[in-house]
């Protein structure tokens, strides 16, 4: 709007009496500047389409998660932890996804969608707490799973499922976090799972601009800002840990 007339007017003055260098370059600076906004005006378009497509994956793995609980007395498939990969849970979910199987255990902002892809994968991860026991220094188990629906009180609350991290392999083992390891350390989160995920642009040095969606055992989804979850963990609060699990400590 007053950028574009403003540019006008320079030139319109330009065709009159010729062209300067600072006028050029006037011109030069107001179609650059133009020029990002636009660009940057695109990518947060496409990031939010993006981030929103994800949602509606989320969602629906969490519809086909309730579905296979509600055949299998409560239990929820189990991760790689205690399964063998063509039992483990995205596996497992593929009768309940049906034909849109291959699209909705991939994140469309996930970098690495197709490596996934090819390789049985899953943008995806479960919570830890929920589906790997406690295990000791002498790899004994310390605590039971929790991969029953009838096990989990507040299923509103507790949450089932976060977003890869970049920097876990794309083999089908990465279907699980280590959500006990959370608490206190942001380096231990962006080990797991990506905060940031949904953002237009390059990640900052923290990862703490953009955000993520949250899959909650209830079916809903949610979106956090990354700058939010590690205010979270900073303070020393482990989101990912059953409410449940909070008030029996």
């Amino acid at each position: 709007g007053t950028r574009i007339s403003q540019a006008r007017r320079v030139m319109g003055n330009m065709n009159k009496r010729g062209f300067t260098m600072v006028e050029v370059l006037v011109v030069i600076t107001i179609i650059a500047v133009l020029s990002a906004l636009g660009m940057g005006a695109v990518r947060s378009g496409m990031a939010r389409a993006k981030q929103v497509h994800c949602a509606s994956n989320m969602r629906q793995i969490g519809v086909a998660l309730t579905a296979y609980a509600g055949n299998n007395n409560g239990f929820f498939p189990e991760t790689t932890h205690t399964a063998a990969l063509n039992k483990a849970w995205i596996a497992a979910l593929e009768e309940e996804m049906g034909s849109a199987y291959d699209n909705l255990r991939l994140c469309p902002a996930d970098p690495h969608m197709e490596e996934r892809r090819e390789r049985g994968g899953t943008s995806y991860v479960l919570n830890s707490y929920i589906f790997v026991p406690e295990i000791g220094p002498f790899g004994e188990e310390l605590s039971e799973r929790c991969n029953n629906i009838n096990c989990i009180p507040e299923p509103e609350r507790t949450l089932m499922a976060f977003i890869v991290s970049e920097g876990q392999t794309v083999e089908a083992t990465s279907d699980h976090t280590h959500s006990r390891a959370w608490t206190g350390s942001w380096e231990n989160v962006l080990r797991d799972i990506q905060p940031d995920r949904h953002r237009a642009g390059r990640a900052n040095s923290d990862h703490s601009k953009g955000s993520a969606n949250y899959l909650f055992v209830d079916g809903h989804v949610e979106n956090w800002r990354s700058s939010e979850v590690k205010r979270r963990i900073d303070s020393g609060e482990n989101f990912a840990e059953p409410p449940s699990f909070r008030e029996e400590g």
